[in-house]
């Protein structure tokens, strides 16, 4: 098989016939997986000066770069002409053509459009590398350490691609955009937001670290979450019966983007970011396999007022699942108290404790597992029916 990428090939499936949007940050691979797996089809890459501005002045001359006998044409990056699904759309009727629709952002395409194609084409997602993929190669301390960008597994130097990555999204999609007035600004904010790495987010807070208004913070949270680079993840509610905290966790979607943005002092403890990189890797790790075996679950954390808290709850049809992850290599009973009250609240979740030892063990309901073994293993974790 050829490959136009990384040199891992991905999990995530083509579709024969219907036609989807495949979002994911830039550099997660969609460009490389779409040339693999379409190399039949006619692709329109808008990130081509010389196309983008034919089809941006007149969006009906889409169909003439498309032969008259051809049944799948991929558009990359399309939410850099949001006008086009306008075009996309009366294809799909008339000519019964499948468009695989590509984009690094949700911005545009929401704002301008993009439920002219509801239920005529799907979403899907694309995310950096996971273990399974990366197969005998995947190492947690490297994860941890550098994340799991394509480009990196496939030779990139780690510090000069990650420094390049960061410049390349302030300068091509927050400048090029107008999403942010003053990018040194946006640049602090990228910085004291790394602080709240998995833990509940104070918006108010970080407003005042970086000298802006509630309103304009909330609105550079919203940025990053419009161009796929962190997710907000709200507390598990459901049937409550204790007192829970309100405020969303926030995570950037990548262990190493989190680690580069995170600014290291004479104070700082490298076992403090050590937690929270390996809470990103959790939550990454189970949310491509969410998406890519279509699992539904929704995702959550669980935190009550008096601090007893579960990392990660995967909640949906296919069960509860509980997830707590520790660095250290022994775990104490005070450890446990999280997952014991979740359970004593929701018995029937199936409740995981990963941590740095190299021994499985089982404790009130609980299954200890070391993490480098639990990563590679969530797969089978969360889907019963995979063998």
């Amino acid at each position: 098989m050829i490959y136009f990428g990384s040199m891992y090939p991905r999990i995530l499936h083509a579709s024969e016939s219907r036609s989807f949007f495949l979002f994911g940050p830039r550099g997660t691979g969609k460009s490389s997986w779409l040339r693999q797996q379409y190399q039949e089809a006619t692709y329109i890459d808008l990130l081509d000066d010389g196309v983008y501005r034919s089809l941006l002045a007149k969006p009906e001359r889409l169909q003439t770069l498309i032969p008259p006998e051809q049944r799948s044409v991929v558009i990359d990056e399309v939410q850099r002409i949001p006008s086009l699904l306008n075009e996309v759309h009366r294809l799909i009727e008339t000519k019964s053509i499948q468009f695989v629709l590509s984009s690094s952002s949700a911005r545009s395409l929401r704002q301008q459009g993009v439920n002219l194609l509801a239920g005529r084409a799907s979403t899907r997602y694309m995310h950096p590398l996971t273990a399974l993929e990366l197969g005998k190669d995947f190492s947690v301390e490297r994860a941890l350490q550098y994340g799991l960008m394509p480009e990196i597994w496939d030779g990139a130097d780690e510090e000069d691609y990650l420094k390049s990555y960061i410049t390349t999204y302030l300068k091509e999609e927050v400048q090029q955009e107008g999403l942010a007035r003053n990018l040194g600004t946006f640049s602090r904010f990228l910085e004291t937001a790394s602080f709240s790495q998995a833990s509940p987010l104070n918006v108010s807070e970080i407003a005042r670290s970086v000298g802006v208004s509630n309103k304009t913070a909330e609105s550079y949270f919203s940025i990053l979450e419009d161009l796929l680079l962190a997710v907000r993840l709200p507390v598990f509610q459901k049937h409550a019966k204790r007192d829970l905290y309100r405020r969303a966790k926030f995570y950037f979607f990548d262990t190493g983007i989190f680690r580069f943005l995170r600014p290291r002092g004479p104070l700082d403890s490298p076992e403090f970011i050590d937690v929270a990189a390996l809470e990103t890797l959790l939550f990454q790790e189970t949310r491509a396999i969410n998406d890519y075996q279509a699992l539904g679950y929704d995702f959550f954390y669980w935190r009550t007022r008096d601090q007893k808290e579960v990392d990660l709850i995967l909640y949906g049809e296919r069960g509860l699942h509980a997830f707590e992850i520790k660095r250290a290599s022994q775990i104490r009973k005070a450890d446990l108290n999280g997952l014991q009250a979740f359970r004593e609240d929701y018995p029937m979740a199936k409740a995981y404790l990963l941590f740095g030892g190299a021994q499985r063990e089982y404790r009130d309901g609980i299954e200890l597992i070391p993490y480098q073994e639990a990563i590679q293993e969530l797969s089978q974790m969360v889907d019963p029916s995979v063998a």
